[in-house]
């Protein structure tokens, strides 16, 4: 249960609308109560008036008449208010989770995500979350309200018969308390497999969608199929052994509760039967109550019967704890974890006019690097690029070079050492200084769902709200990519990419990378792989548009390949956790060979 604690203290955001809930609960569950109790009573004394004329003529029939009808729309608009309140608290109160749970992720450096699936994370964010609202609108609510509908139950059965009171109460309470933990019990097991069956599956099928072209070359679809059957087999079976004990808990509320009502209608018996007696029996002695009329009798029988409002919500609320707490337990091994990467709040004031000159673009003195599986990448790494000048980083796939490019962008954090930026460090630098002071292309341009618009205009930096100027600086950056063809569609810039870019090619999402370097406008500019993928004569135009673009800038390229080295103020070599520079007239003419070394 202390899994679910951080989530239920966000509960208190809501008070005011979970309390609105709460209380249009127990509303409805007295107009039902009410509803049933009247109705039963107001028929059997109409019955008994109507014995004689005297007695029919007496009697008041508008009264319950009207009684009923209020119960039974106050059941109604209580009923529907209570749907729309607890529904409406629970999906602002799973929102507001998402928010939260979305901002203890994002401070997470790569290296604590790491290891854990896309598909997952996305799993975590929405299946798991969902798993919650069981809490407010299955668990809380409901067992709530039915104490209190006890409790009150207890005191009004009690001013007509004490002993009927104690025996019906006594019977619900223990029913309330006893009989969701039972059951709780018997489905702990499947309820805790089934959010990581859910999870195994929607992995599954993602690496089956996504992979269906290479699965389909390789003749594997049907490994992969029987692996996703598999899981499927899981996880329904989880689920009908969730479906079978909440069948079982719903059967045993029904016959604890025909129990309840069978009690109440003997004990009614005897007390009516004592109103007969000119000596009364010893149980209404022991009860010490006055015995019961005929219609009274109507009403506690059918105000027993009634009491099945207040039990049944309970029978289900603990059925999803299980899945609940398993949901919270892989939410708080994500959420719980401390970033091993801060920025300062603070933005500090700008360097002077003399510490730009004189102070390289970027510096890299003594850094040290690894991973925490033990694979040691760097060790006193130098690295010194000044001001406008252009360096190229070359090494053999898997040196080093990308994570150096995280380094500087504070993705991973160096083990010891210090990287300068400007002269000043880039711990000491708030988040958006140093993202501001930078363009990157990685390898990977992630293309976002959203329009060719949206995809760009996050590159801008945010010195302007001017729609029409962004467009035209965006149809500009386009044309010198060379993709102003997708600008020039029916639907123009609000032109729609799809998941990961999917309507793109790979050249296409290439260029898109390097467009927001274009719009970005950094002083200094990283680039890993930025044409790989391209054609040579394609190649050879992007080089020549960034080098342009950078001709007063601070480059880093970094590469496995020769391309533009001729146009490089500095050329080194990485491998082995060093860098050693490198004489133009030295390189190869063709692309380094994995195995080249220092």
């Amino acid at each position: 249960m202390k899994a679910l604690l951080p989530y239920l203290r966000l509960f208190k955001q809501h008070f005011l609308i979970m309390g609105l809930g709460f209380l249009l609960t127990l509303v409805s569950l007295l107009a039902a109560m009410g509803l049933l109790s009247l109705s039963g009573w107001f028929i059997s004394a109409a019955a008994l008036a109507g014995l004689t004329a005297a007695s029919a003529a007496a009697f008041n029939f508008f009264t319950p008449a009207a009684g009923v009808r209020f119960f039974s729309i106050l059941r109604t608009v209580s009923r529907y208010g209570e749907r729309m309140t607890t529904h409406n608290a629970t999906f602002s109160l799973l929102a507001d989770l998402r928010v939260w749970v979305w901002k203890q992720i994002l401070p997470l450096s790569r290296q604590q995500l790491k290891g854990i699936r896309q598909g997952d994370l996305l799993n975590r964010l929405i299946a798991d979350i969902d798993t919650l609202d069981h809490l407010y609108l299955r668990l809380i609510t409901p067992m709530a309200a039915a104490l209190v509908m006890i409790l009150s139950l207890y005191f009004f059965v009690a001013w007509f018969h004490l002993g009927i009171a104690l025996v019906l109460s006594g019977f619900l309470l223990a029913s309330w308390f006893i009989l969701p933990w039972i059951f709780y019990q018997i489905g702990i097991k499947a309820g805790t497999a089934l959010p990581q069956a859910k999870q195994t599956l929607r992995v599954q099928l993602i690496d089956l969608l996504q992979g269906q072209a290479e699965l389909s070359l390789f003749d594997a679809n049907r490994d992969y199929l029987q692996r996703f059957y598999q899981g499927e087999s899981r996880l329904y079976a989880n689920q009908y052994t969730l479906a079978k004990v909440a069948g079982l808990s719903q059967a045993m509320i029904i016959l604890c509760h025909g129990v309840a009502v069978l009690g109440v209608l003997i004990l009614a018996g005897f007390a009516m039967e004592n109103a007969v007696r000119t000596q009364p029996l010893a149980l209404s002695q022991l009860m010490n109550h006055e015995p019961i009329t005929g219609a009274v009798l109507a009403l506690l029988v059918f105000t027993a019967m009634a009491s099945i409002e207040t039990l049944q919500p309970i029978s289900l609320a603990f059925n999803q704890l299980a899945s609940s707490i398993a949901s919270a337990k892989r939410l708080n091994s994500l959420v719980n974890q401390t970033p091993d990467i801060i920025f300062t709040k603070q933005e500090l004031a700008p360097l002077s006019n003399t510490a730009e000159i004189t102070s390289p673009s970027l510096s890299l003195s003594g850094v040290c690097f690894g991973y925490p599986q033990g694979l040691h990448l760097f060790e006193q790494l130098e690295l010194v690029i000044p001001k406008g000048q252009k360096v190229a980083l070359l090494g053999p796939t898997g040196c080093g070079k990308s994570s150096l490019l995280a380094l500087i962008s504070r993705e991973y954090q160096a083990n010891s050492g210090e990287i300068r930026l400007n002269g000043q460090n880039i711990n000491s630098l708030s988040q958006c200084q140093l993202r501001s002071a930078m363009s990157i292309v990685s390898q990977r341009v992630d293309i976002f769902s959203a329009s060719l618009k949206d995809n760009l205009a996050l590159a801008i930096n945010a010195h302007t709200n001017d729609s029409k100027e962004i467009e035209s600086r965006i149809h500009q950056v386009l044309q010198q990519v060379g993709l102003e063809y997708l600008a020039q569609t029916e639907k123009g810039l609000s032109l729609w990419l799809g998941e990961g870019g999917r309507t793109l090619s790979g050249g296409e999402r290439r260029r898109i990378g390097i467009a927001r370097v274009l719009l970005h406008d950094a002083e200094l500019l990283l680039l890993d792989e930025p044409t790989e993928g391209l054609d040579n004569k394609t190649e050879r135009e992007m080089l020549a548009l960034l080098f342009e673009f950078a001709k007063d800038k601070s480059l880093l390229l970094i590469s496995h390949k020769l391309t533009a080295m001729e146009q490089m103020d500095h050329i080194y070599l990485m491998n082995n956790g060093k860098i050693a520079p490198l004489a133009k007239d030295t390189l190869p003419v063709t692309p380094l060979p994995m195995e080249h070394s220092l």
